[in-house]
């Protein structure tokens, strides 16, 4: 039978089979594996190797720089590498072709697992005992019971969901926020802005899943970590931008968020005379919260592509004027 990807007709649109590849994070060579073990007979191109522009139908890209898409003129389908799509919205260079993000089991694992670690280091008072050892003391806390931690996970996309779920699957008070009513097991969610102060002024810890769209841009700003309990704890697993960087540096030299986990920012790598650095209330990892892995990823990608091919939706497409 021949390959879908061989098919070939008169419109030069259809004809495009080629995929190129463009991240500086990420291996090409695991993708070119993963992706060909689906499709024997695809083009895989490593940019900028793309040979002829008119003969490439499909893009897997993460943060393209700005005229990257430019030269395909016959592309029919754009995949993310990675959940959020901020760098894929608001271009001048992509046309309109469906654009889709990945969500593996392996990228929704990981990430659940660095916000439960951190949001457990903060309920099981791990800083305080990690002074303590730097001071040589035995330094008891009497543990609080982790129903009692009340845990807001802003932003309830495949991601943010998932880890709401587990947070509440280990015993914590977990509440919701997000721009849509949805239903999420063991989860009170609130989408009502006039309830959003309130919202986070009731939280212990707050964790920031939200997408990098115009709505969300600075939201977490001087009024927001106002609004929350003093001394909450911050976590933000999501992107820098949604963050009033500054805002946040006030409320953590003033005590009004008594910690913070950062795994993006506003400027990456975080530049070496940044503030957080010198600030023992503040824990930081080189956004590494989720990677995508392959060989999980691979088997969505090349269904999308199938569909395509076939004139249906490919997966995990997202909107791109609302930017998620």
């Amino acid at each position: 039978m021949t390959s879908i990807l061989k098919t070939m007709d008169r419109n030069p649109a259809s004809s495009a089979k080629a995929l190129v590849f463009y991240s500086e994070f990420d291996d090409p060579e695991e993708w070119r594996e993963a992706l060909q073990a689906e499709l024997p007979d695809l083009d895989f191109r490593v940019a900028p190797d793309i040979g002829d522009p008119q003969t490439v139908g499909y893009v897997l890209a993460w943060r393209p720089p700005q005229g990257f898409f430019a030269p395909f003129e016959n592309i029919k389908l754009v995949v993310n590498l990675g959940a959020g799509v901020d760098s894929l919205t608001g271009r001048d260079d992509l046309p309109e072709v469906p654009i889709c993000r990945l969500s593996d089991p392996g990228m929704v694992n990981l990430m659940r697992s660095y916000v439960l670690f951190a949001v457990t280091r903060y309920a099981r008072d791990m800083p305080d005992f990690e002074a303590a050892k730097r001071r040589g003391e035995w330094h008891y806390i009497h543990p609080t019971p982790l129903d009692k931690i009340k845990v807001g996970v802003l932003g309830l996309g495949a991601l943010g969901s998932a880890v709401a779920r587990s947070l509440a699957d280990l015993g914590f008070d977990v509440h919701g926020w997000d721009i849509l009513d949805k239903d999420v097991p063991g989860v009170r969610v609130e989408s009502d802005p006039a309830r959003w102060k309130p919202f986070l002024s009731e939280l212990d810890i707050v964790v920031n899943m939200m997408p990098l769209t115009a709505g969300t841009r600075g939201l977490l700003d001087k009024e927001a970590f106002a609004a929350m309990k003093k001394g909450a704890k911050f976590v933000n697993a999501s992107r820098g931008q949604v963050v009033d960087e500054e805002a946040l540096l006030d409320a953590l030299r003033t005590g009004q968020v008594g910690g913070a986990t950062l795994d993006v920012f506003w400027e990456e790598p975080l530049p070496k005379d940044h503030p957080f650095w010198e600030m023992e209330n503040v824990y930081i990892t080189p956004h590494l919260a989720s990677i995508t892995v392959p060989q999980a990823a691979a088997r969505d990608v090349a269904e999308s592509i199938r569909r395509i091919e076939e004139g249906e939706s490919p997966l995990h497409q997202i909107n791109p004027k609302a930017g998620f």
